[in-house]
């Protein structure tokens, strides 16, 4: 009887598995390379915030420093085009910010949320005995047939552009191509909002000159902040980053807010609770929330045309603090990287016993609504707030 002899792998096929290895250890140490320049930018805009205090100065000499901001741009495009893209990284918040805009928009979330608003002002009011005068200034409840205008602010690359029912316009720094318009956002200076028909305003967004300095108020339908607001290393920076955005958008427009975490889901959940309180205080309610798994997600609607002029007595631009505020310069990631040294639950606590007058509720879901037996958080504000 003839035996029979399994055939191994021949040396081509081990051939081949050293060289994927070897493109696999190569991709890695250039995604890794890419980050670090990215976390050295981070890492020296908080060391000299810490150094120097003066965040007005720092920004406006890092805003000069062309060099460090090309090679800031050179690396985020790069690992956007090359490794992102193979992940899905990028491409799963850039579609998470469309399918909420459908959502919302196009698909009737933006009307259940006015007739949600409604019921609670009227069930307020009915509470304390007054007077309610219907409200003649509802929203236009379904933009199906229209342009979204959109503002990506942090843009690099214009992911958003390549959509057909966006109108965007892209804002940068330092853009990494030719469709992102250069602007500090921070020293964006508003004008009056224009009176204008809808094709007059999309005609308008056609005729930006870069770089833009100046923009009307409540032009846009949705801002996005997609990982731009763990770049600066100040709170109160942060802060006016969305008060920024408030002003930016009309009556029942959408900001969305990307920031990194690689942390599970409810390590900072003291953190999200903080950021939802100082952001709806500048007249935004929180309208969806995820947690990715090195990203959180939020949502929130612009629901009225002022903010409060007492805001920063109330201590909200702190709230928006990421746990590198409280870290020593060696131990700082901006990115949240996985190798950063965790701290415990018992520190995380004390890191937010600040901020203990935020409202007790469990960690939000993406359903828009605490998971806890508490009130709503809704139930917890001044409903005039909502359409002052």
């Amino acid at each position: 009887m003839e035996l029979q002899h399994s055939v191994g792998p021949g040396p081509e096929h081990g051939q081949f598995h050293l060289a994927e290895q070897r493109d696999v250890l190569c991709e890695r140490y250039e995604q890794e390379k890419l980050s670090g320049v990215v976390k050295r930018v981070h890492r020296k805009l908080r060391r000299k915030y810490i150094e120097v205090g003066d965040f007005d100065k720092i920004w406006r000499e890092h805003c000069e420093d062309e060099q460090t901001l090309n090679e800031y741009a050179f690396a985020m495009k790069s690992l956007a085009d090359n490794h992102w893209s193979k992940k899905r990284d990028g491409e799963g918040r850039i579609e998470w910010c469309r399918s909420v805009c459908q959502e919302y928009f196009m698909d009737g979330g933006m009307k259940m949320m006015f007739e949600k608003d409604m019921k609670a002002v009227k069930h307020a009011a009915a509470a304390s005995g007054t007077s309610l005068n219907p409200d003649s200034s509802s929203p236009s409840l379904s933009l199906r047939n229209d342009k979204l205008r959109l503002l990506d602010v942090g843009s690099c690359f214009n992911p958003f552009l390549k959509f057909d029912e966006f109108l965007t316009v892209g804002i940068d720094i330092v853009p990494a191509v030719e469709s992102v318009y250069k602007c500090d956002f921070l020293n964006l200076q508003l004008q009056q909002p224009l009176q204008l028909a809808t094709d007059a305003l999309n005609a308008f967004l056609g005729q930006l000159h870069d770089p833009i300095e100046t923009l009307p108020a409540q032009l846009f339908h949705v801002v996005v902040f997609s990982l731009l607001l763990s770049y600066f290393p100040s709170p109160y920076q942060r802060w006016l980053c969305c008060k920024k955005a408030h002003e930016l958008l009309i009556l029942h427009g959408l900001l969305l807010i990307i920031t990194p975490d690689s942390s599970h889901q409810g390590r900072h959940a003291p953190m999200m609770r903080s950021w939802r309180m100082a952001i709806e205080s500048l007249g935004f309610k929180r309208y969806k929330y995820v947690k990715f798994s090195h990203m959180h997600m939020l949502a929130f609607r612009k629901v009225s045309i002022t903010t409060s002029s007492d805001l920063v007595s109330h201590n909200y631009p702190e709230m928006l603090y990421i746990p590198q505020d409280f870290s020593t310069l060696d131990e700082e990631d901006t990115f949240g990287d996985l190798c950063q040294p965790a701290r415990s639950d018992s520190e995380d606590e004390q890191l937010a016993r600040s901020f203990t007058e935020l409202p007790d509720a469990c960690y939000d879901s993406d359903s828009g609504e605490s998971q806890s037996g508490s009130a709503p958080f809704h139930e917890l504000e001044d409903p005039i707030l909502l359409y002052s």
